[in-house]
């Protein structure tokens, strides 16, 4: 097949649907997240501590239920129908927002979004995966991330317009972000065509002993260090809550999610590009000095010209960051057990992702916002440390 591979152009049709649907329903999504941190704390009256378990299990759960959708995809051989079904759990929680007048209500709606994110995460990776070849695989990745985050840098922007235009009427934004999510689960009903099954043989349980075996060394090097730096990268709920603190106006806090969410997406596609060529941990390990930078400047003042320089750092370790775990797990697994690869990946970064949210909060109520983002800092170095000793285990 001579498709023009170098750029853009050359990349499936198929990629470019899974980054329209991340896209809807990321615009979906974001404008509820980028004004819930301040919902929650300015109408429901929560502290920060609930603030950081409601997101710290939201994500984790979100992570956890991919290792099920991730085994079961491979177990299947199909992938399109969980995506679907996935992206459709996210669009029916939306208006639960809307009506929420409880924490309890908050957490409900979000555990269920992020079940969906979960069944949904897993196999649009393997998708993406199976839908182009080796030598592009980063920059699919990267331009997956790219257009998902376009969404996310939309989405904030949307809510901080209809904020200012609503007086402030959080219900009313939440209402509107249903559109998106309905939009984003048709295109993916009516406009992705699944690749054939790259495995013809008789499907047998991914879980089982001979097959988690062929998941080696290398593969669970990869999801240790994902682990630490999810620890590092706690939820961006406080990135909202510190530019509170600063005193900003309430209808612009969003534009906090949007800067950074501008910064990851023009940087996720040249980074995922990048690491075609370069040394991926090599790259990673430059992702962690940014975010290391990011947090040492968030800690050292509210004021919010100085909350922006920290969130632009922030977005940019996103931009090089996160394709680049997604395509270090490729590189690392067997074909049939990419669903499952993706799987324990995130079933190990979730539960990091918990204990991370968790600590963020409470060292925010006892300590202050400073020493969460000074605790970041610290076991971003613990990652680095890793990288570098791997490094010399390799060489």
């Amino acid at each position: 097949m001579s498709v023009n591979r170098s750029g853009l152009r050359g990349m499936p049709a198929g990629i470019w649907v899974l980054g329209l649907v991340s896209l809807l329903m990321d615009i979906s999504s974001e404008m509820i997240h980028s004004l819930l941190p301040l919902f929650m704390v300015t109408v429901l009256a929560t502290s920060a501590t609930t603030v950081g378990i409601i997101e710290g299990l939201a994500e984790s759960t979100a992570l956890i239920v991919k290792v099920f959708s991730g085994v079961l995809s491979d177990w299947l051989g199909k992938r399109k129908g969980l995506a679907v079904l996935g992206y459709g759990l996210g669009a029916l929680t939306k208006p639960l927002f809307a009506v929420a007048s409880s924490s309890g209500l908050v957490l409900t709606a979000r555990l269920l979004d992020r079940v969906g994110k979960g069944i949904r995460g897993a196999p649009r990776d393997a998708l993406v995966a199976d839908l182009t070849p080796p030598e592009i695989r980063g920059a699919a990745f990267g331009l997956r991330q790219s257009l998902d985050t376009v969404g996310a840098f939309l989405g904030p922007l949307l809510a901080v317009g209809l904020m200012l235009l609503w007086a402030n009427d959080f219900r009313a934004v939440f209402w509107v972000a249903v559109i998106p999510g309905v939009l984003a689960v048709l295109l993916l009903l009516f406009g992705l065509r699944e690749p054939a099954s790259p495995v013809r043989e008789k499907r047998v349980n991914p879980i089982r002993r001979e097959n988690l075996q062929r998941l080696g060394t290398a593969y669970w090097w990869v999801v240790a260090i994902g682990a630490v730096f999810t620890l590092a990268r706690f939820s961006e709920a406080f990135l909202v809550l510190r530019a509170e603190q600063g005193g900003m106006a309430l209808a612009l806090i969003p534009l906090v999610m949007v800067a950074m969410n501008a910064v990851y997406s023009l940087s996720a596609y040249p980074f995922g590009k990048l690491s075609d060529r370069v040394s991926r941990q090599g790259l990673l390990a430059v992702g962690l000095i940014v975010l290391i930078a990011a947090d040492l400047v968030l800690a050292s003042s509210a004021h919010w010209a100085v909350v922006l320089a920290g969130v632009a750092l922030w977005g940019v370790h996103l931009g090089m960051t996160q394709g680049l775990l997604a395509a270090l797990v490729a590189d690392t697994v067997p074909a049939d057990l990419r669903g499952t690869g993706y799987g324990f990946f995130n079933l190990v970064s979730g539960i990091a992702m918990l204990v991370a949210s968790v600590l963020a909060g409470m060292l925010w109520d006892r300590l202050g916002a400073a020493y969460t983002f000074y605790a970041g800092a610290v076991f971003s170095v613990l990652a680095l440390g890793m990288l570098w000793w791997h490094g010399r285990r390799m060489h």
